[in-house]
């Protein structure tokens, strides 16, 4: 009892750490942690998730701190080489880190070997159905992995929620169905709050894309700015992004934010 006060004071004292920190290879930890594989991994999870919940408390203080994206990777990479069924470690990749640009490839190599162990598992396929769908528009290998989902779960409604939101409701209505699914099932609150503000930022996308097609049928072109759609009273207000960017319209008509769905900077 006598350690626990002065530790938890600690905690709440210590400096937020901006790098995660160097990690050694996997092949090395792998002997290094002999026949602790499981404890290692688990450590490594916790290390990992403790480390973004930081991030997640510093940007409620509006402090935004770029996040070390491939610290992060290289961490939950470890963890599931020394222990594949640590479902932790796949959650928390696809809910952070495969939306940062570079991740994508990553995250879908760590969904495909944690499907060599967890074969009866319905989210790793979902996951991965998910990533090729939305980021890299490959509706191929999307297709496969959503129909290795239904011959688990033995039901062909992964199949028809798929063609659904891909070919009538378009990749944002995908990424907000998405998001509101993962997030609901989040156990852990800095993930449920990461997701919870990029859902907001889709929804924002959602306001100003549906204003967007609506001056886009009036008028027979599509708008160059946010103001045009404002004045056309088709957006009540600019929409906030949540990540500290403005949102704009791009020469093709695409949604963007400056932000480019990241904290943009840090704040003091």
């Amino acid at each position: 009892m006598l350690l626990v006060i002065p530790l938890a004071s600690y905690m709440k004292q210590k400096p937020f750490a901006e790098k995660i920190g160097y990690v050694p290879r996997p092949e090395v930890m792998r002997l290094l942690s002999a026949d602790q594989k499981q404890s290692t991994a688990a450590a490594l999870v916790l290390r990992t998730l403790l480390y973004f919940g930081g991030l997640v408390e510093q940007a409620s203080n509006q402090i935004f701190i770029p996040p070390d994206m491939s610290g992060m990777q290289a961490t939950i990479g470890a963890s599931v080489v020394l222990d594949p069924y640590n479902m932790d470690a796949y959650y928390f990749a696809q809910a952070v880190t495969v939306w940062d640009p570079r991740g994508v490839h990553a995250t879908n190599e760590l969904l495909k070997h944690g499907m060599r162990y967890r074969d009866w598992d319905w989210y790793l396929p979902s996951f991965a159905g998910f990533n090729y769908a939305y980021f890299l528009k490959d509706y191929t290998q999307a297709a496969i992995y959503y129909k290795r989902m239904a011959e688990i779960t033995g039901t062909d409604l992964p199949m028809r929620l798929t063609g659904r939101y891909l070919y009538e409701a378009g990749r944002t209505d995908l990424a907000i169905a998405y998001i509101s699914a993962i997030a609901k099932s989040a156990k852990n609150e800095g993930i449920r709050t990461s997701l919870k503000i990029r859902l907001q930022a889709f929804q924002a996308v959602k306001e100003i894309e549906t204003a967007r097609d609506a001056y886009l049928r009036s008028n027979r072109k599509l708008p160059v700015s946010m103001e045009q759609l404002m004045q056309k009273g088709l957006l009540k207000k600019r929409p906030v992004d949540p990540y500290g960017g403005t949102f704009y319209i791009d020469p093709v008509g695409q949604v963007r934010s400056t932000s480019k769905f990241a904290f943009i900077g840090k704040k003091e």
